[in-house]
């Protein structure tokens, strides 16, 4: 499918579907855990469902209901699945899970996924399960998926460069049911917030550690998650995208549901977006974002990879030079999001350059043109708010990957005006 855009002004109110990352986290406890959760506004989308599938896989029992998740647990102990777990497009379900299987007791299980997937590292994290007692190896020896895994973790130390956070956050999830405690020494670690995310799940279901701010934890092995209720927050990642549209041409934007005491880390979009000039009250209503004189500026983006595609269109509308920075792992997502975003944006006319760890964008005159999506969810939908910023028509291709995180997407910005619409590909 394609998305077929023009210039439009938006206006209104909206609400923003459950965190991917919450989402993803809670499924993977409460299959962990001893007893039954219910887990309350998860994101429903390609991605969770993925790890929903995986973690039947691989034992839990799971029923889901219109805004419900119901989710019997394993105890700690998954059982071997019957086939290959295909993650599909899910980078988060593929590290998490492939740790779970590392307290396997007999056999294996195999992981896959698309061809996205069979490109993205996973061999630090290989590395690591193994060192603490499981098996776990890339099945072309190449460091990437597919991948076998047989358990099991009994303990001992380790030290992983998480290039991606998801590498840590499996070890800290999967190392407390380890037959004997886990040492990680932790000298690389992009993406902090999602590891304070992951730290937040453990201590709700009452796991143990110590660390030293996030670069060594001790974890005793022989401990269980216990079962809970809650409540999934709404998704800082896929509210990037209206955010950043509040800002641009006449638009008037009011973002329901976020909460700012949550621990993701896409929040500081709304930090950027005021550095650049943006107007933006945060009220008991929500977050209403409406235009300002937008001005270039240097944005670390360490912590928040997932909201490049969009901070670079913003770019393209700020006075002056904008520069994403210290961001290298955004080229280990779906996609290479710096090549494919200084690529797409160069076909409407930005006047953009690429660094190894980011983008340097000019204040660009950007005119409607056929650009390619990639697959990957976070570009089509920075493409399609930009084509509502612009003169003339634009068209994205693979526009079926929205419904890899958020595939509510489409019918929210039409929703505030945007006239933009679903075209079969030729």
């Amino acid at each position: 499918m394609r998305l077929v855009g023009t210039a439009s002004r938006l206006r209104g109110t909206v609400a923003i579907p459950g965190s991917k990352s919450h989402s993803i986290r809670a499924v993977c406890l409460a299959a962990l855990a001893d007893g039954a959760s219910r887990i309350e506004a998860g994101l429903e989308s390609a991605d969770t469902l993925a790890a929903i599938d995986a973690y039947r896989a691989l034992g839990a029992t799971i029923e889901t209901l219109p805004g419900r998740w119901l989710i019997r647990g394993t105890g700690g102990r998954p059982t071997a699945p019957a086939n290959v777990i295909d993650v599909r497009n899910s980078g988060t379900t593929l590290r998490l899970a492939l740790g779970s299987a590392a307290l396997l007791l007999e056999q294996a299980a195999v992981f896959t996924g698309d061809d996205q997937i069979r490109r993205r590292p996973i061999g630090p994290l290989a590395q690591s399960l193994t060192d603490l007692g499981a098996d776990v190896r890339s099945t072309l020896n190449n460091g990437c998926a597919p991948v076998v895994a047989r358990g099991r973790l009994c303990g001992g130390k380790t030290r992983i460069e998480a290039v991606t956070s998801q590498y840590l956050s499996s070890l800290l999830i999967n190392c407390p049911l380890a037959d004997g405690d886990c040492e990680i020494d932790v000298p690389l670690l992009n993406e902090q917030p999602y590891v304070h995310i992951t730290l937040g799940w453990l201590d709700r279901c009452g796991i143990r550690l110590e660390r030293d701010g996030l670069k060594w934890f001790r974890i005793p092995g022989g401990q269980g998650y216990r079962a809970f209720d809650a409540r999934v927050p709404a998704d800082f990642s896929s509210a990037t995208f209206f955010l950043a549209a509040g800002v641009l041409g006449d638009n008037d934007v009011l973002v329901e549901g976020l909460d700012f005491g949550d621990t993701q880390g896409d929040k500081a979009v709304v930090d950027y977006l005021r550095a650049m000039g943006a107007d933006i009250e945060i009220g008991p209503q929500g977050v209403r974002v409406r235009p300002g004189r937008l001005t270039g500026c240097e944005i670390d983006m360490n912590a928040t990879p997932d909201a490049l595609p969009m901070m670079a269109v913003v770019g393209c509308f700020a006075q002056g030079r904008t520069l994403l920075v210290n961001v290298p792992q955004a080229r280990l997502k779906e996609t290479d999001r710096i090549a494919v975003m200084s690529r797409e944006l160069a076909k409407l006319g930005a006047r953009i350059t690429e660094r190894p760890d980011g983008l340097v964008i000019e204040q660009s005159d950007l005119r409607g043109a056929r650009v390619e999506g990639h697959g990957d969810h976070r570009v089509v939908m920075a493409l399609a708010v930009a084509a509502t910023a612009i003169a003339g028509e634009t068209r994205i291709s693979t526009a079926e990957a929205m419904e890899v995180t958020f595939p509510t997407f489409l019918g929210c910005i039409t929703g505030l005006g945007a006239a933009l619409r679903l075209e079969p590909d030729a």
